[in-house]
């Protein structure tokens, strides 16, 4: 013989009280995964040490003044071309663009700063 009311008895609002507790527990089991990802890592990843890349490699025995140096010219460009960028630019993107360059201006003054601390000018 066929029940026609299941043993316990279920409304709307319990149901949706499981399905709530369901998706709290597997939120709670998606942030745990995520933490322990990210602040312990697995041991595949700190075994290893990191080699970077020779493709593009800055001679070892460089001196700060000329790495410094160097960095300060490269910073001055990306200015000026993130300045000549944002001319043809209007709305939201022109002050993104103006944004980036003045991070890009206060990336040159601390590394002008670096080089007069490296050789002061007298």
């Amino acid at each position: 013989m066929d029940k026609l009311i299941p043993d316990p008895p279920t409304t709307p609002e319990a149901e949706a009280e499981d399905l709530r507790v369901e998706t709290l527990l597997k939120d709670r089991e998606a942030i745990k995964r995520a933490l322990d990802y990210y602040l312990d890592p697995p041991s595949q990843y700190t075994e290893k040490p990191r080699r970077p890349s020779t493709m593009y490699m800055i001679a070892p025995n460089m001196d700060t003044e000329s790495l410094l140096a160097q960095a300060c010219e490269s910073l001055a460009s990306a200015s000026v071309m993130t300045s000549d960028f944002a001319a043809n630019l209007i709305g939201p993107q022109r002050n993104t663009v103006l944004a980036i360059q003045q991070i890009i201006m206060l990336a040159e003054l601390a590394v002008n700063r670096a080089l007069d601390n490296v050789d002061p000018q007298g």
